[in-house]
C-alpha cells in the first residue's frame, strides 16, 4: 500500500507550478463557503465555513507562506472569520481581483509565477489567467476549470480550501512538520 500523500497521482508539472508558490490566494463564496447565501428576517448575512478548510490556512501560515483573500463581496462573517484564523491580507469588496493581487505580489516583492489563486465563477477568470498556479473548486464554473492548471476533487465549502493547502506544503516540502506538531 502507497503511503498516503497529496503529491500521489499528482502530475509532476502540478507539483513544480506548487512548489514556486509564496502567495496563496482564494476567493470566498464557493471557494471557502459553498456559495450559499443566508439571510436572517433582520438582513444579516451568514456563511458556512469548513473547519479543516481553517486548519489547513492557518498551517499555510505557520510554515511561512502568505495568504491572501480577495473577494467581490464584503460582509463581516468574512471579516471575523479570517481574523480568527490571522489572515491579514483580507480584501474585500473588490471589483477588479487581479489589479488587487498584482499590488499585493509588488508589496511582498513576488513575481506573478509565485502566486496562486483558488477560484471558482467569472471573477476569478483575470486573475487565475495571470497566476502561476491557478486552482479550480470541483464544482467550478467549466469556464473556469479550462483555465485552471488544477482541479480540487472536494467542492468549495466541503475541503476544497484544505486540499489546496496539504498539495502546497507538500510540494514544498513541509507537510510533514506541519503535521507532527499534532503528534505530541
Amino acid at each position: 500500500m502507497t503511503p498516503w500523500s497529496p503529491l500521489n497521482g499528482i502530475p509532476e508539472e502540478i507539483v513544480a507550478r506548487a512548489a514556486r508558490v509564496r502567495l496563496a490566494c482564494f476567493d470566498v463564496d464557493g471557494v471557502m463557503t459553498d456559495g450559499g447565501l443566508h439571510y436572517s428576517d433582520q438582513g444579516h448575512e451568514a456563511k458556512r465555513f469548513h473547519v479543516m478548510d481553517g486548519l489547513g490556512l492557518k498551517m499555510l501560515l505557520e510554515s511561512g507562506m502568505h495568504v491572501a483573500v480577495i473577494t467581490a463581496r464584503d460582509t463581516p462573517a468574512v471579516a471575523n472569520r479570517m481574523r480568527d484564523l490571522g489572515i491579514r491580507h483580507v480584501f474585500a469588496g473588490v471589483a477588479d481581483k487581479r489589479a488587487c493581487m498584482l499590488d499585493l505580489a509588488a508589496e511582498l516583492g513576488l513575481g506573478v509565477e509565485d502566486v496562486a489563486h483558488v477560484g471558482d465563477d467569472f471573477p476569478d477568470l483575470g486573475l487565475m489567467g495571470t497566476v502561476g498556479f491557478a486552482v479550480a473548486v470541483a464544482n467550478a464554473h467549466p469556464l473556469i476549470a479550462q483555465v485552471a492548471h488544477w482541479q480540487t476533487a472536494r467542492a468549495g465549502g466541503h475541503g476544497a480550501v484544505r486540499e489546496v493547502c496539504e498539495l502546497l506544503l507538500a510540494a514544498r516540502g513541509l507537510l510533514g512538520a506541519a503535521i507532527q506538531r499534532f503528534r505530541g
